[in-house]
């Protein structure tokens, strides 16, 4: 190790970050043949094999993942020193990926964008939204935004705050259909459900209200999707409270059933805090979600 190449160092990280030596290579400005070349020095002087082909791409294996945290800490060093030397060592560029929920990524993310944008306008943000828990050790995104409490000893995290959300149907629905406040009355309402696995009946069951799966008017798993069924009137959904209060056209309903509360968690690896991109983008996001977003009210329909 004490011999190890810098060079071939690089061409492992961008390898493993592009999943293909032609992307890498061409992120690098070198032939294929040279970076396959430097990336075969690097496992033949470790004597280990870094790379296993999954279809067309390339995935680290379980040593390049070990190797990986060590590369990418070693690569933000030389991004800091480089810049130091060329004194622009507050300059602050590059891409910070950031996974978060639909409905966060839609409803909470663009006002903080554009404060960043203007703090470090070098930086190019890529939102990743999906529902489901982005694997920060893999690096599906470098930062992440979950509903839960992290379990990886590997990943540093931030609770930001408790949020709540509650049971909302537009003023037409309400108009047409009366304003129902007790969890009794649920039973002769319509919903719009996430899921027809029966996760979400669960859910509702386990809230306190007498429902089954023929009070489910439509489903879509994508939240905004179901949000926007709600506001034109479907049925009743849930929604964070903060997100709603946006909306003129909804009103909370089911009044006497008690608000969910949720904590918002903020997470990065440990490796990648010691970047200054992602180091930034966190401190920020920190900051600007530690308490409920007062966000603009939004038309009829999303």
């Amino acid at each position: 190790m004490d011999q190890l190449d810098w060079n071939q160092l690089r061409a492992f990280l961008h390898t493993a970050e592009a999943g293909s030596l032609s992307e890498a290579a061409r992120r690098l400005g070198l032939t294929q043949p040279t970076l396959s070349r430097q990336v075969a020095a690097i496992e033949q002087r470790l004597g280990v094999s870094l790379f296993e082909r999954i279809g067309r791409s390339l995935q680290p294996t379980p040593t390049g993942l070990a190797l990986l945290e060590h590369a990418r800490s070693m690569g933000a060093a030389a991004q800091e020193l480089s810049l130091a030397a060329s004194g622009h060592a507050q300059a602050v560029d590059g891409v910070v990926s950031i996974s978060a929920s639909d409905m966060v990524a839609a409803c909470l993310l663009p006002a903080v964008l554009q404060t960043l944008a203007e703090r470090a306008p070098g930086l190019r943000i890529e939102v990743v939204t999906t529902n489901s828990l982005s694997d920060l050790r893999r690096r599906e995104a470098d930062i992440a935004l979950r509903h839960v409490r992290p379990s990886e000893p590997e990943l540093i995290g931030r609770l930001l705050r408790e949020a709540s959300a509650s049971f909302y149907a537009s003023k037409d629905w309400i108009r047409r259909h009366g304003h129902p406040r007790r969890a009794a009355e649920a039973a002769a309402l319509r919903f719009v459900g996430s899921d027809r696995s029966g996760r979400y009946l669960a859910y509702l069951q386990a809230h306190g209200l007498p429902v089954g799966e023929h009070n489910f008017c439509a489903y879509a798993e994508n939240a905004a999707t179901a949000w926007a069924l709600v506001r034109q009137g479907l049925g009743i959904g849930a929604m964070m409270d903060e997100v709603a209060a946006s909306c003129p056209d909804v009103q909370r309903v089911l009044d006497e059933v008690p608000p969910v509360h949720f904590p918002i968690w903020l997470l990065t690896h440990r490796e990648l805090h010691t970047a200054r991109r992602i180091r930034l983008v966190f401190d920020l996001l920190a900051e600007a979600l530690a308490s409920p977003a007062v966000l603009r009210p939004s038309g009829r329909h999303p």
